[in-house]
């Protein structure tokens, strides 16, 4: 009985599904233009490489930054025209509060006459109305300044887009020349992430119950690596496979083709 199950086991072990899969980057990005303008520049030199914080890519942004310069002085002076509002503001409202009371002791007594109770009350009118329309003025200019910081922020960003670097990431292809006019969504290059990596097996539906409990065996060496992402719907593709994936340590080489093995501990 013993050997009988000893033969079992070994049979097993010996049918154990091996699934090939190539040793791909963790993550490819393609990356698209949020900008509309001309390539100036493209470092091909770069690709295969891991990039730092210089541009890869340069799209024309001259006018960016002039307009950046402009915005920059208009909010300066938009800035001290509030500030000086303001100041107009409290001596109106230091006025306008003197004028109430001097309106209150004569509004009662008789010896006024009605024309000059009349002149008294059309001047504090008038009084609060200059108050109120500075009030209004520098609300509308904290508007416009609020608007003049979105276009602001929005150019910011432009600029930057118009810069890319993506630093950490390895080049893996660039998708425009020099000289090109780009619009919103063309595609610029593609990057990717191998600080670690990933490979990808598709399981049939009877393995995929205990799948994430299996030892993952990689070109035949036991591994401590499991399986991380399962997909319980079945892959477009492969009709009736579910998509499994094991995230590994980062290789020396990409792309090789790994044989995968899921036994039972």
């Amino acid at each position: 009985m013993k050997i009988l199950a000893i033969m079992i086991l070994t049979f097993t072990l010996a049918s154990a599904k091996v699934y090939y899969s190539k040793v791909e980057p963790y993550e490819i990005r393609e990356i698209s233009s949020n900008v509309l303008g001309l390539v100036l520049f493209i470092d091909e030199d770069m690709i295969g490489k891991k990039l730092g914080t210089k541009a890869y890519i340069e799209i024309d942004d001259e006018l960016d930054i002039a307009e950046l310069g402009f915005i920059k002085d208009k909010l300066e002076h938009l800035q001290d025209v509030v500030k000086v509002n303001e100041e107009v503001l409290l001596n109106l409202e230091n006025s306008l509060q003197r004028k109430r009371e001097n309106y209150k002791r004569i509004e009662d007594l008789k010896f006024k006459s009605t024309v000059e109770k009349d002149r008294e009350f059309h001047e504090l009118i008038s009084s609060e109305n200059l108050y109120l329309n500075t009030q209004k003025e520098i609300l509308n200019l904290k508007v416009q300044i609020a608007d003049l910081k979105l276009r602001q922020a929005r150019l910011l960003r432009d600029v930057k887009d118009k810069n890319l670097k993506h630093e950490g990431f390895v080049l893996y292809d660039i998708l425009v020349k020099s000289g090109q006019v780009v619009n919103i969504s063309t595609p610029l290059a593609k990057v990717a992430d191998i600080s670690k990596a990933k490979l990808s097996i598709y399981l049939d539906e009877t393995d995929v119950a205990d799948a994430k409990e299996k030892t993952v065996y990689i070109d035949g060496q036991k591994t401590d690596y499991k399986i991380s992402r399962l997909l319980k719907i079945a892959d477009a593709k492969n009709i009736s496979k579910y998509l499994a994936q094991i995230i590994i340590d980062s290789p020396k080489l990409f792309s090789k083709l790994a044989t995968i093995e899921l036994k039972d501990k």
